[in-house]
């Protein structure tokens, strides 16, 4: 996360939960880089090609953001893990509408040998990260948040801890365990589904 004036950040949010409109109008101009970056850094991770751009998914996140009316909103932090998060479902829910595309959706069915020979490229599947990041959070809360704010957000271990209570050593040995768990999870999903 890139120094930016979060007292500003602070203030706007808590004035606009407080009913203030103008304070929602100069938001935007004050957060917009940083959910700029955030949104490259989720999109350099997929594939070629990939449908949703930087501005669109900036957009997309800031529009469910400002829905959030009944947020106590306490920092920027908060502001920033929530975009992250909105940010990660957004893409979740691209991916699963891809898959379903992908898999026909809705298309009229035709024979495999009349198909069109196919190029497939990785590109982090959302969905099972998604979906691992669920159960984690069932055994876990604590883990599954560090792991969002990390991973997807590109918090520091110190703006975790300031976010979640926690000194930086902590965060530090709960990430290990996090990634330790992912690990042993998405590896044992990849060979069930093998």
């Amino acid at each position: 996360m890139t120094a930016e004036p979060s007292g500003d950040v602070t203030q706007l949010l808590v004035d606009w939960s407080n009913g203030d409109g103008d304070a929602l109008d100069k938001l935007m101009p004050v957060v917009y880089d940083e959910l700029h970056d955030l949104a490259a850094r989720y999109l350099r991770r997929e594939r070629q090609g990939h449908t949703l751009q930087t501005t669109a998914l900036v957009n997309e996140a800031y529009l469910r953001l400002i829905d959030q009316t009944r947020i106590d909103w306490k920092n920027s932090l908060q502001f920033y893990a929530l975009a992250a998060r909105m940010m990660r479902r957004i893409l979740v829910d691209h991916a699963r509408s891809h898959r379903y595309k992908k898999r026909g959706g809705g298309a009229p069915k035709i024979p495999l040998d009349d198909a069109p020979q196919i190029s497939v490229e990785r590109a982090p599947d959302y969905v099972a990260v998604d979906d691992a990041l669920k159960e984690l959070a069932e055994i876990d809360p604590e883990l599954a948040s560090i792991v969002e704010l990390r991973f997807f957000g590109g918090f520091k271990n110190s703006e975790i801890g300031q976010h979640l209570g926690m000194s930086v050593p902590t965060i530090v040995r709960r990430w290990r365990v996090a990634k330790a768990w992912l690990y042993r999870y998405m590896t044992s999903q990849a060979t069930d589904g093998a």
